[in-house]
């Protein structure tokens, strides 16, 4: 996964000749002081490059090429310091391909009512200069991020910030390669989808890979390198000396390192598998698919390949952020008179990302599959507000849908529970949440994250141009339905 320093983002400020050469050397400078701090804000994980000041359609045509070919350039920042006719950004705007926000701030924060002249009235123009900028990026129905607000203050620097995350998200998305390693899980519907579409609306490819190119792999890690990854579990989580001695482990440990070698080999980002397809591996990986994520991979089970790209994605812009992101499911619900929740879990595969307190590796049957037992990492999730996240394709086109909810501590132990879990309380509330969440076609798998909320996920649904559904404290049924239908007529006709 690449660090988001290695990521750029270009400001450029729009502007024209009419106002003199001395007005624009004040833009100019202007501009160069706004990038410079906005690339030293610690809200802001990506480059902030200063592009200089666009005062011609030829320009503004070459820089907008330029971010379109700099594969360290993740997305244009344009702002409008003075007025820049609007006509002149068509030409560049048609053939900007990459995500846009236009910050609609200016230099001074405050009027000085003492000093104001006609020459500061023209020289800082942000306020209606922006507004011909947006009437042009509308008419031209081009999806942008929009931020108001003065350039030092800190909820604008975050909202910069979090839309610079999901630019990098976006962009590994469109460099993607996910294996699908066997196929899908036999006659299950939402995990399939068509892959072709999805190639040419995200960019990432997915491919399918036998067991045994996996097996191969495996085959090859040794004795020593086993031991020394064993030693690993043993240092980072809580393990009996029982399960420590055990051939599961180690069978475990060699399936992680095959596993790795064989993503690194291919340059995969993310991978999926299914218990029904496991032709030559002694176990299905639970420790593996759970480290693999920690470390950035995508994954999902059952050969749901949306799902496993989508983790992939979100890893990358949730780096550095506390809460952790995982692959997770909808298990089991706790109906109770006052206040009904789920339980979140799967057969193995939760990321410890997500975890609080104490981890332990444990081995204990599947149960389903037919083969040995797996050992996987055991724990309970944090609580705090976090989101689920499914992407499904409808037929016509992809939906993300988005539950809001939040993660509560069990009232109990779950001293028999043998995968890891979390415990959660949907928005508004379990019966709409659910009731809503069917309506729209939710996939029972999803990205959970604590680290990233709802709008990282509208930000990412307007970058790749699809449809977003949001269930959260304020959802009626009512309402969601008639959204739901409306969203049929326009996608139907668009």
């Amino acid at each position: 996964m690449t660090d988001l320093k290695n990521f750029e983002i270009w400001f450029v400020t729009g502007s024209q000749h009419l106002y003199g050469e001395e007005t624009l050397k004040n833009v100019a400078r202007h501009t160069e002081e706004i990038a410079k701090a906005l690339d030293a804000s610690e809200h802001i994980p990506v480059q902030v490059k200063y592009k200089g000041v666009v005062t011609t359609s030829d320009q503004i045509f070459k820089v907008c090429e330029q971010v379109n070919n700099e594969p360290k350039c993740i997305g244009m920042v344009a702002w409008m310091h003075t007025f820049s006719p609007a006509k002149m950004w068509i030409s560049g705007l048609q053939v900007l391909r990459k995500p846009m926000a236009h910050f609609h701030t200016q230099f001074n924060d405050e009027i000085p009512w003492s000093e104001i002249d006609m020459d500061f009235m023209n020289e800082n123009q942000s306020a209606h200069g922006g507004r011909e900028f947006g009437f042009m990026v509308s008419r031209l129905r081009k999806n942008r991020k929009v931020i108001v607000g003065h350039w030092k203050n800190e909820e604008c620097r975050k909202q910069l910030g979090n839309w610079s995350r999901v630019a990098a998200g976006w962009h590994a998305f469109q460099n993607l390669k996910v294996a699908r390693i066997g196929d899908n899980m036999r006659n299950v519907a939402v995990t399939e989808g068509d892959k072709v579409e999805a190639q040419m609306r995200f960019g990432f490819q997915v491919n399918t890979w036998g067991i045994g190119d996996v097996v191969a792999f495996v085959n090859q890690v040794s004795d020593a390198e086993v031991e020394k990854l064993v030693k690993t579990y043993s240092d980072e989580y809580e393990i009996t000396s029982e399960v420590l001695k055990s051939q599961s482990l180690r069978d475990s440990a060699r399936i992680e390192l095959g596993l790795r070698a064989f993503l690194e080999d291919g340059g995969f980002g993310a991978f999926t598998d299914t218990f029904e397809d496991l032709h030559g591996m002694k176990q299905l990986p639970g420790i593996a698919a759970q480290r693999l994520m920690a470390d950035g991979y995508g994954f999902a089970g059952e050969g749901d390949w949306k799902t496993s790209a989508l983790v992939y994605a979100s890893k990358v812009m949730a780096q550095g952020l506390k809460g952790g992101t995982s692959f997770m499911e909808d298990y089991t619900y706790d109906f109770r008179k006052d206040r009904s929740r789920v339980l979140g879990s799967h057969m193995l595969e939760i990321c410890p990302t997500i975890a609080e307190g104490s981890v332990r590796c444990e081995v204990h049957p599947l149960g389903i599959g037919g083969k040995e037992d797996p050992a996987r990492l055991v724990f309970t999730a944090g609580a705090g507000p976090a989101v689920n996240a499914a992407l499904m394709d409808m037929g016509n086109r992809f939906r993300l849908l988005v539950n809001e909810v939040d993660a509560v501590k069990p009232d109990q132990e779950l001293p028999k529970l043998p995968v890891a879990s979390v415990l959660w309380d949907p928005k508004p509330n379990l019966e709409i949440a659910a009731q809503t969440w069917i309506l729209a076609g939710g996939a029972h798998h999803t990205v959970y994250s604590r680290a990233i909320n709802t709008q990282f996920f509208e930000d990412f649904a307007d970058m790749a141009d699809i449809e977003l559904l949001v269930i959260d404290e304020d959802t009626k049924v009512r309402s969601f339905k008639d959204n739901l239908r409306w969203n049929e007529v326009y996608y139907h006709l668009f």
